[in-house]
């Protein structure tokens, strides 16, 4: 057959080498809709729901039972059940109803009404809704910091540069467990050398990320993960009550967290029961505000080639990240893992929780060269950045970052490189010399550093744990090695969890340590003038990229 020269060019494009699937309902690969989905509906008797979305309690799994104990509002449950979904889905992109209100109803309704309310919008609805559903008035960014050698100094030199960069949150997590500690370590110095009040996270396995916690190592937590399915859940032998406790095992000790979902992960886990990705979503979410979070990293997260791959997927993404807010909850909104080889198909899919802005646009910008992201890849990365302050600069936008000179990350990367080789010989940690300083000063990414004794530190990171080395070690040894500065800053963060002011949703400090969350920095959008409007300092901030010509040195 001979061929059209067109469609040749075509197949080599770069998104065609993406995976792509018909809707298949029966084992949920199909985003909303699926003809398993049920009716939304709602039944109390003497203050308990008795059915809900067409199953009599007596056929409740454990999922429905958490929602119907703890996740619905139920005084006027009935009343905003019988509501229109269509009459709800205009109130959320009508600039005249405040979110107070809208927030009465959607916290007061099922799973299936609340996906049932969001289909009726298209994207460019839900990014309306979504920029006056935000928990916090200005939106905010996260940022994972990883290399694939679990390097120390080239976490706390990435970590530094991070946080001039803008940066309120930085996760890291290891590609040898035992190593934890000491990328805990580094993180905590890099962010808090770049500037103070920087929140800091490993993601690992829930008991030694907790612990870590415990001892002072990090300030929040995000990778407590809940499912749709009850089966899911019981494979990972996890129930929500369980998730429930371990949340309250954080907060009890100043920890800020969120729970973990997203759309796809039952169907990649195989028990969908032929429902819709965002219907499982919504339990999640739902399960996440029942167990009193602060707020859910959602988005897909690591299952985003799931959606990616169906029809409305993609949309489906941003109706969760929505929902998530509908439920006065803090949303870390994905755009964290790769999923497309396409350039114009990965900003496409940014751009919905870029341009209305939400609590962390990503759940994890990776502020490293892919190839050391050990959460398999971001959809940006920090090759992106020029392009990503380009954006924010062309529409006006606040992504969260800001522009830097060359001269500025140099000296803040080494000067943390530093301080985590000061803090090591006063903890009698194996030496960093100074030829690994100085490599993680310049260094693009781990493939610029030389080898560590691996063995070494993993016995040494351990014995870390094993000592009782806790934060306020890290604030000694950083005050002895002359970092007071440096010092005055974990310490201010250590302060920060007995206060708890920062367990309220939406919770960021600015570099003097003032708390700002959902409590005193509301989002108060109603329309044009309100709201968070990108002006004065931050809109000249970010106006003026390196490589803006100035018309006053031409």
């Amino acid at each position: 057959m001979k061929r059209s020269k067109r469609f040749e060019v075509l197949e080599s494009r770069d998104v065609n080498k993406d995976g792509f699937v018909k809707d298949w309902p029966e084992v949920g690969l199909i985003a909303v809709g699926s003809p398993n989905d049920p009716k939304p509906g709602i039944k109390i008797e003497n203050g308990k729901v008795v059915e809900m979305d067409g199953k009599k309690r007596e056929d409740f799994d454990f999922i429905d039972i958490f929602i119907a104990d703890h996740a619905i509002n139920l005084e006027n449950a009935e009343k905003y059940m019988s509501m229109d979904s269509l009459e709800i889905a205009r109130m959320l992109v009508d600039i005249n109803v405040p979110r107070e209100e809208i927030i009465k109803i959607t916290t007061s309704i099922t799973p299936a009404k609340i996906v049932e309310v969001v289909d009726k919008l298209n994207v460019v609805e839900m990014m309306m809704a979504l920029q006056k559903m935000r928990a916090r008035k200005r939106p905010s960014n996260q940022c994972h910091i990883t290399n694939v050698k679990d390097n120390p100094i080239l976490i706390a030199a990435d970590a530094a540069e991070a946080a001039l960069r803008g940066f309120d949150e930085m996760e890291t997590t290891v590609g040898i467990v035992r190593y934890a500690p000491f990328n805990a370590l580094a993180l905590l110095i890099g962010a808090q050398t770049g500037r103070g009040g920087v929140l800091t996270q490993c993601a690992l396995e829930e008991a030694t990320e907790l612990r870590l916690g415990m001892m002072g190592y990090t300030s929040y937590a995000e990778t407590i993960s809940v499912y749709g399915t009850e089966q899911v859940f019981v494979d990972g032998d996890d129930t929500p009550w369980s998730k429930s406790f371990l949340a309250s095992a954080y907060a009890s000790r100043g920890l800020k967290m969120r729970f973990t979902s997203g759309t796809g992960s039952e169907v990649q886990m195989g028990y969908a029961e032929g429902k819709s990705m965002l219907y499982l979503e919504a339990r999640c979410i739902m399960i996440t505000k029942g167990a009193g979070v602060q707020g859910l990293q959602n988005g897909s997260i690591s299952c985003i080639g799931v959606p990616g791959a169906v029809s409305g997927g993609i949309r489906a993404v941003l109706a969760e990240n929505l929902i998530t807010t509908m439920l006065d909850l803090e949303v870390a909104s994905g755009n964290d893992q790769t999923f497309t080889h396409s350039q114009i198909r990965k900003t496409a899919r940014t751009m919905m929780q870029f341009l209305p802005g939400t609590d962390f646009i990503f759940s994890g910008y990776s502020a490293v060269p892919n190839y050391d992201n050990m959460f398999a890849g971001s959809n940006f990365d920090s090759d992106d950045y020029d392009d990503y302050l380009v954006l924010q600069r062309d529409l006006k936008v606040d992504g969260g970052l800001r522009p830097v000179k060359e001269e500025e990350v140099i000296a803040i990367r080494n000067r943390a490189a530093k301080a985590l080789q000061a803090v090591f010989k006063e903890l009698g940690l194996p030496a960093i010399t100074d030829e690994e300083v100085e490599a993680a000063t310049y260094a693009h990414g781990s493939k610029d550093v030389p080898d560590r004794v691996v063995v070494e530190d993993l016995k040494a990171a351990q014995d870390l744990i094993k000592k009782g080395k806790t934060g306020l070690d890290i604030v000694k040894a950083l005050y002895k090695g002359g970092y007071d500065d440096i010092a005055v800053r974990v310490l201010n963060m250590l302060k920060q969890r007995v206060a708890g002011d920062y367990l309220h949703t939406s919770s960021i400090f600015d570099r003097d340590f003032n708390v700002i969350t959902a409590v005193n920095n509301p989002n108060d959008y109603m329309g044009p003038g309100t709201g968070y409007r990108l002006e004065g300092a931050r809109w000249e901030e970010i106006k003026n990229i390196n490589t803006a010509l100035d018309p006053n040195r031409m």
